[in-house]
């Protein structure tokens, strides 16, 4: 029986999954996404195309492979219309190779609008949710009281009223009285939408398909810091983004996860509240933002900037059990003449090289400093062009995370990607 190679982010999130995913899709049959909603956008580039997924897996644009929204991941009808229909329009065969889990629960039009409430109540302690819904959502689902993608074939009309109606005595004890649902016509829209796919049990269809010798890659949403355990508490997403949430999420048991590939940025970002201890609040993070684009694929906000964070990878990189490494935008670092990495925090005046219980604003990043590689890597091919620099940049994170980095990504387009020989990684 084969084994499902997962895929996910080790930082804030945003590290770029949705182009790597798409590189590594023609080897596989299947991709898989299994947690997470259309807070996440993952972005591809290609042919001078430029596509934004929210909730459809990254593998849609390659060969004939199959595709799985899969039992841990939470759907809103209108934006998955939107997404799959913009799909279509660019030529993807979207109701053949897209299948869609049972079990995977519904954002309802009330979801949104419980977010904005619970987001208002928190006042100056708010997350900075994209206020999709993804939260109310994932409680409705803790609590026993969702809505799931396989109930719109029976009874449906009644489960929805019965969580409509529980939705606004919640919304009026929040202060907000709802008279119209102006989202309503188009959410049942999205609904019958959603009917002409193809509704399976996903975790009987991907454990065939490993029995089957098919090759299944799971792909993760958000980062690992953003994990609703393990990630910087309460500044964090709804679900599991590490690799556990893989089991849960498509139903696979843990002998049955093989590599883990982890992505990071060559530096760190994060959007919205929460502590950030190797931010910069100078030019410098304002130029890795400028020359890096960042700004939310979905929302389009800021992102916050600054130097790589070796503590917290290595403690993502132990969560997630990490097989590989795969290191995104190191372009985006081209023109700095030095480069810093943080291998340890001193937190109330103790080192420490631990992710500690609170990476409140008392932790003070220790930095090691590099030469910058002053080179253009974006045209590059082969690992061989890359400057002694840059090459001392890799091996120092390499010795530091204890995981070898078998790809590099030097620019936005699938082509700008380039596996490292193995024999050549310290």
């Amino acid at each position: 029986m084969m084994k499902a190679d997962i895929l996910l982010g080790l930082q804030w999130g945003d590290e770029g999954k949705g182009k790597i995913v798409d590189v590594l899709t023609p080897r596989y049959d299947m991709v898989a996404r299994f947690q997470g909603g259309p807070n996440a956008g993952h972005t591809l580039e290609f042919e001078g195309k430029h596509f934004v997924l929210r909730s459809i897996p990254s593998g849609i644009f390659q060969d004939n492979q199959i595709n799985i929204i899969g039992n841990g991941v939470v759907l809103d009808p209108i934006l998955f219309q939107e997404e799959a229909q913009s799909l279509e329009s660019n030529g993807v065969d979207l109701k053949r190779v897209l299948k869609i889990s049972r079990k995977a629960h519904l954002i309802l039009p009330t979801h949104r609008l419980l977010d904005k409430a619970y987001e208002q109540l928190k006042g100056s302690t708010k997350i900075g949710t994209t206020g999709k819904g993804i939260g109310p959502t994932y409680t409705d689902k803790i609590s026993r009281d969702g809505i799931r993608v396989g109930d719109i074939q029976k009874d449906f009309e009644t489960k929805y009223a019965i969580a409509k109606k529980r939705h606004l005595t919640l919304l009026k004890a929040c202060g907000m009285e709802v008279t119209d649902l102006e989202l309503e016509p188009k959410w049942f829209e999205g609904i019958q939408y959603l009917k002409q796919f193809e509704l399976i049990d996903s975790e009987f269809y991907v454990n065939n398909a490993l029995r089957d010798g098919k090759r299944v890659l799971g792909e993760g949403a958000q980062g690992s810091l953003l994990d609703i355990d393990f990630g910087s508490y309460p500044f964090v997403t709804s679900s599991n983004t590490v690799c556990a949430g893989a089991c849960t999420g498509l139903g696979l048991a843990p002998s049955r996860i093989g590599e883990v590939y982890g992505i990071f940025k060559a530096y760190c970002t994060r959007v919205g509240s929460g502590p950030f201890p190797t931010e910069l609040f100078d030019e410098t993070g304002n130029t890795i933002r400028r020359i890096g684009h960042e700004y939310g694929a979905v929302t389009g906000r800021e992102r916050r900037c600054g130097w790589i964070d070796l503590v917290a990878l290595r403690y993502t990189i132990m969560l997630n059990g990490v097989t590989q490494l795969i290191m995104m935008k190191s372009d985006v670092l081209d023109a700095f003449p030095v480069v810093k990495a943080c291998d340890a925090y001193e937190v109330n005046g103790v080192v420490t090289h631990d992710f500690p219980f609170s990476i409140s604003h008392d932790v003070k990043p220790i930095y090691t400093e590099m030469k910058g590689w002053n080179t253009d890597l974006s045209h590059m091919t082969d690992e061989s062009q890359f400057p002694k620099e840059f090459l001392d940049y890799i091996h120092f994170l390499e010795q530091h995370l204890g995981v070898p980095i078998t790809i590099v990504s030097i620019g936005p387009d699938r082509q700008q990607t380039i596996f490292r020989n193995k024999t050549q990684q310290s």
